[in-house]
């Protein structure tokens, strides 16, 4: 041992002597972690342990002041590279070496194929021999055995040959790394160009309508939508990444509000516009952030992680926008379910006119709305079939037969048949009580009566409330049908929740929103993240 380490005994440089420096290099290299041959580098320990020994192996280096081999090539490395490498010193870095063990051809990157070349994979190779080489020389040193010490030349050899193998796949590998990048990148490379010519488009023209109308600017738009559409499906894991979410939605979210716009001029506008106005209103709102955040990265795009998925930010901004894309795919571009949400959400605001703790469940989201809104929905669909058919469609499929809607009926299996003449029944039932004082009255009247028992329960005061003002001759039969009505009610609006809750619980959550009047946060609030 004593001959091995008067070899560096002139060669030190701050770190501490040779013979403390020889100690620190053999000591870490007994720490270093093995799996099946090969130096462990994935779990803590192993990394931990390889890095250790890789800042050991540059003192030695430096110790025995060995010239490192040319860097200069990191100057050309990109901007998040040359964080990693800052200088030309020998930085050897653990996951430098585990990319040379695992010689992995091939990687994927955003659901794309990517290959190294040969050349880097033989860079990765020579590394690996260098490498193996050096393990074999501090074994020997390791063994002890006084006959087979490595010699001074040989350890000085070893060195250089490791570094100008690390420097060679050093150089390779990243710089293969930052073309796959840049390809990765290239992604949402186009999507900020395409908001770029939008917004060049913008400044010629004006923003107007007449702009929109442009074929130029309309093609631009579908391109944008469309990457922002491939955005979509490879980085937004934190909901469905449908690609398939076109531009139309866009357009007929614009075309509706431009009818909203018009009926309030006309002095028009009302809880059916409103609506509307919400549900389209998001769409708008989402593709607007989508170009802000664009416009932004677009500034630093050095900063995207190639793995989009990796990018909080845009994720954040994908799934805002395929959720208000996928209510506007569904419920704008069918302008039928979109006059019925309207309608059920003017349905609403009267019933909370009527019983005003309806109002209250809404603003607070209170648990017992979620029990009274699906019986408020069937009320509002057994009285106006005609302007709600598109929605009990949409949430009970398997119910309604072709053509949906006969005359002013729904066209429906017998289950759902009869519950229908049933309501008819025990609505002709209750208008009996004010036939006297008009239809229009009559209807109006047992309206109130249906929805005040469906949303304030079956208390004593709140019996009292519903049927008070009904007369002591046709009360007891009155109320004896709207009780059987709800007992049935309960089964169709559980049916109406359960058979798509996911569709049911996206429907639920669009008329609270309409409800509300709330609008998502302004674009131009949030803040930016990369």
């Amino acid at each position: 041992m004593a001959m091995f380490q008067s070899l560096l005994c002139s060669y030190t440089d701050g770190v501490g002597s040779a013979d403390a420096i020889l100690t620190r290099l053999m000591t870490n290299y007994k720490k270093l972690i093995h799996e099946e041959g090969y130096i462990d580098t994935k779990t803590d320990a192993g990394f931990n342990a390889t890095a250790v020994f890789l800042e050991s192996l540059e003192a030695t280096a430096r110790a025995m002041r060995l010239e490192p081999a040319n860097r200069s090539y990191r100057s050309s490395f990109t901007i998040n590279y040359r964080a990693l490498f800052p200088d030309e010193s020998r930085n050897y870095r653990v996951d430098i070496l585990e990319a040379s063990v695992e010689q992995n051809a091939v990687i994927w990157v955003n659901g794309d194929k990517f290959e190294f070349s040969q050349e880097a994979m033989q860079c990765a190779e020579d590394l690996q021999r260098a490498w193996s080489e050096l393990c074999a020389l501090l074994e020997r040193w390791k063994s002890g055995d006084a006959g087979d010490k490595p010699q001074r030349t040989e350890m000085r050899t070893s060195l250089v040959t490791i570094d100008v193998a690390w420097a060679a796949f050093e150089k390779k590998y990243i710089s293969e790394l930052i073309a796959i990048e840049d390809q990765a990148r290239k992604l949402i490379v186009q999507a900020v160009d395409s908001e770029k010519r939008l917004r060049d488009l913008e400044a010629k023209y004006g923003e107007t309508e007449a702009l929109l109308a442009r074929p130029e600017y309309q093609a631009e738009q579908r391109r944008l939508v469309g990457s922002i559409s491939y955005l979509n499906s490879v980085a937004n894991f934190r909901r469905k990444g449908r690609d398939d979410l076109p531009a139309d939605v866009l357009f007929d979210a614009v075309r509706t509000i431009q009818r909203c716009d018009l009926a309030e001029k006309n002095g028009q506008s009302t809880e059916l516009s409103a609506a509307a106005r919400t549900l389209c209103g998001d769409v708008v709102e989402s593709f607007v952030a989508m170009r802000l955040y664009l416009r932004e990265i677009g500034k630093c795009l050095e900063r995207v992680d190639p793995h989009l998925c990796n990018n909080a930010g845009l994720v954040t901004r994908l799934v805002d926008w395929e959720e208000s894309w996928e209510v506007g795919a569904r419920y704008v571009q069918n302008e039928l379910l979109l006059n019925g949400i309207c309608d059920l959400v003017a349905e609403i605001r009267l019933a909370q006119h009527v019983t005003p703790c309806l109002q209250k469940m809404c603003e607070e989201c209170d648990v017992d709305l979620f029990l009274v809104m699906p019986r408020v929905i069937w009320l509002r669909g057994l009285s106006k079939p005609s302007q709600q058919v598109q929605v009990f469609k949409s949430l009970l499929p398997h119910r309604f037969l072709e053509p949906p809607l006969v005359g002013d009926s729904w066209n429906v299996d017998e289950e759902l048949s009869n519950f229908v003449v049933f309501f008819r029944h025990v609505n002709a039932t209750l208008m009996g009580n004010w036939r006297a004082v008009g239809s229009h009255i009559a209807e109006r009247s047992a309206w109130e009566v249906l929805i005040k028992r469906v949303v304030l329960g079956d208390g004593d005061a709140e019996m009292q409330e519903v049927y008070g003002e009904l007369s002591s001759t046709s009360r007891p039969q009155a109320e004896a049908a709207v009780e059987e009505l709800v007992n049935k009610m309960e089964a169709w609006s559980m049916e109406l929740q359960r058979h798509c809750a996911e569709d049911w619980n996206q429907f639920a959550g669009i008329l609270i929103q309409c409800l509300s009047g709330e609008t998502k946060k302004d674009s131009s609030q949030i803040q930016f993240q990369v």
